[in-house]
């Protein structure tokens, strides 16, 4: 019998995703936390949407937290090239290679 660890997202009572990796799990809630944020400062806004409208918004914008960023920064949308659709960074992504710190002799 093999014993599996899994990391589970869970929101207001609602499992949310399932994650392999503690890193992988923090990263969403971290994304989740985001979404919240903006969803409230929508909802705030006094703009005409549903609150399902300002979810998606809101989630939409956690989402693409680097282009976000880039455009308060510069007022311009990132270059094709530069700009991921999913704004992963590389560091996070399963082909990357990991660099191991060693203490020296």
């Amino acid at each position: 019998m093999a014993v599996e660890i899994k990391y589970v997202v869970v929101r207001k009572g609602e499992e949310k995703m399932t994650f392999a990796s503690k890193k992988e799990a923090d990263a969403h809630d971290r994304l989740l936390d985001m979404a919240e944020a903006f969803t409230d400062l929508l909802l705030q806004s006094g703009m005409p949407m549903d609150e399902t409208q300002a979810e998606d918004l809101g989630l939409y914008l956690a989402e693409q937290k680097v282009t976000v960023q880039h455009i308060l920064r510069t007022s311009k949308l990132p270059e094709m090239n530069t700009a991921t659709k999913t704004d992963t960074p590389a560091s996070d992504t399963a082909d990357s290679k990991k660099i191991k710190a060693v203490k020296a002799a």
